[in-house]
């Protein structure tokens, strides 16, 4: 088969033993037609030279790739879901499918390929194990939108509609069905460390440590002290997590099921399902309709990973002691405070200025966005590049006349010593529209439609490149 030199398999979860995952099958589908392939990102992996009837051979059928896992492995795993704890829980419609090493990155970091909605596993629980078409496509926008905003997020690689027909309480069914697969930096949960702390079995609790700093974080192996190793094991996932809260800040995204489950320890945001796009500046905007106490809320997402990482420290108590994981659970604030600053001078396109006048930045930014209530995404588009956007802000933009208001009065004195990033490009004719590119919940719906009355994908492709288009105008492409 045409792998390029770039394919590196390496396989590691078979290192873990059976107290980690279940050997599985995927579902039989009737059929199998393309609907996306990810070449960009099969490129990163040496992936893109396969033919589309091969990529449907490995990626809807699931024939195993050279030198890769012989078989799937579905994860276990458990977790707190709107903060009740649930021990029946584990991978019932996924399974980890392949691992191998990115190329082009600095340290050849591990990615794995997993899937969603490829049939039953022993952690089903009564459901069909399958995805629907519209959740695949849902996903598909999330990832490209998070990718082209510079959010750390798994990149659907792949979409393949599997012709059955599936009943579900929230879509018009029956309703199309699909197989969806992901690349990730990734598969561990918060959640499967707490699989094993339920289960009291310390070894397996360092087994799986162990397994996540060999492979994510090498330079915590050289700290010899278990105790102090498995401090700065929660310290190093924490900073991960403040990395990816402030990146749903900065980009006015709300994931909407933060549950320990689906919270990686390297820190990608991944398993899309009601997430949202902020149509406007409003902490208690929530993405899911169960959502009733808004415990999910968009201004409740920070506050929420720092609650799901306690919980992984309380999971390392046998492998460290209170005071350690106390102190390393205390460096969130801190980190996702300075990583909020990053993604926001980032997003904006301008060069930090030290801690105390990039907070000012977004304090001032977040305020006046809130009091004018102009849509999220337009002072990002309007100001990118700090000085050198202000007289399109003030004199082009439809919201001039907010931007020139007493709300913005104090954001645009912080941004006027701005100086632009390196490679911030204002000549890009993205920065010529007369909108930025958004991905609100009544344009998901306008994307579909085409889709489920006719089998029209031209709009969700057109859309697609839009997004990608934005990225790389942002330097994300």
């Amino acid at each position: 088969m045409p792998v390029t030199d770039r394919y590196r398999p390496d396989p590691r979860h078979a290192d873990l033993d059976t107290r980690f995952h279940d050997p599985v099958e995927a579902a039989a589908f009737p059929q199998h037609v393309l609907r996306f392939r990810n070449d960009r990102a099969a490129a990163t992996v040496g992936l893109e030279a396969l033919t589309d009837d091969e990529w449907v051979d490995h990626f809807g059928r699931f024939r195993p790739l050279p030198d890769n896992l012989p078989g799937p492995l579905a994860l276990r795993y458990h977790g707190h879901q709107f903060r009740t704890y649930n021990p029946d829980l584990g991978d019932g419609r996924g399974f980890l499918f392949a691992q191998m090493r990115e190329h082009g990155a600095a340290d050849g970091r591990l990615l794995d390929l997993g899937t969603k909605g490829s049939g039953t596993t022993p952690w089903s629980r009564g459901g069909d194990g399958r995805l629907t078409l519209k959740g695949g496509v849902r996903e598909l926008l999330a990832t490209e939108m998070l990718e082209a905003l510079g959010v750390g997020t798994s990149r659907t690689f792949s979409v393949i509609e599997t012709g059955e027909k599936l009943w579900r309480g929230d879509e018009p069914s029956p309703t199309r069905s699909c197989v969806l697969v992901r690349l990730q930096h990734s598969h561990i949960r918060i959640g499967s460390f707490q699989r094993q702390s339920y289960l009291r079995d310390a070894d397996a609790l360092a087994v799986l440590m162990e397994h996540v700093i060999a492979l994510h974080m090498p330079d915590l192996a050289a700290i010899d002290d278990r105790l102090d190793r498995t401090a700065a094991f929660v310290r190093r996932v924490g900073e991960n997590c403040a990395r990816l809260a402030a990146g749903w800040m900065a980009a006015g995204f709300v994931h909407g099921v933060l549950n320990t489950d689906n919270i990686v320890v390297t820190g990608d945001s991944f398993d899309y399902g009601p997430w949202r796009f902020l149509p406007v500046h409003d902490p208690a905007f929530t993405a899911a309709y169960f959502d009733q106490t808004g415990l999910y809320a968009y201004g409740r997402q920070p506050d929420t990973l720092m609650w799901n990482l306690t919980r992984l420290a309380e999971t390392l108590l046998p492998l460290s002691n209170r005071d350690r994981l106390m102190e390393a659970l205390q460096s969130f604030p801190a980190a996702f405070a300075a990583a909020l600053n990053e993604a926001v001078t980032r997003r904006l396109g301008v060069l930090p200025a030290g801690q105390q006048e990039d907070e000012a930045l977004v304090v001032a930014l977040f305020e006046a966005m809130g009091q004018t209530q102009v849509p999220f995404e337009r002072p990002f588009f309007d100001w990118y590049g700090g000085a050198a956007s202000e007289a399109r802000a003030l004199e082009r933009s439809p919201h001039a006349r907010d931007y020139r208001g007493e709300p913005f009065a104090r954001f645009r004195d912080l941004l006027r010593g701005r100086a632009a990033r390196p490679g911030v490009d204002l000549d890009h004719p993205y920065f010529s529209d007369p909108a930025p590119c958004t991905m609100l919940i009544d344009e998901v719906e306008s994307l579909w439609e085409p889709i489920a009355a006719a089998d029209d994908w031209r709009r969700l492709h057109a859309r697609l490149a839009a997004i990608r288009r934005m990225g790389e105008a942002l330097g994300n492409g």
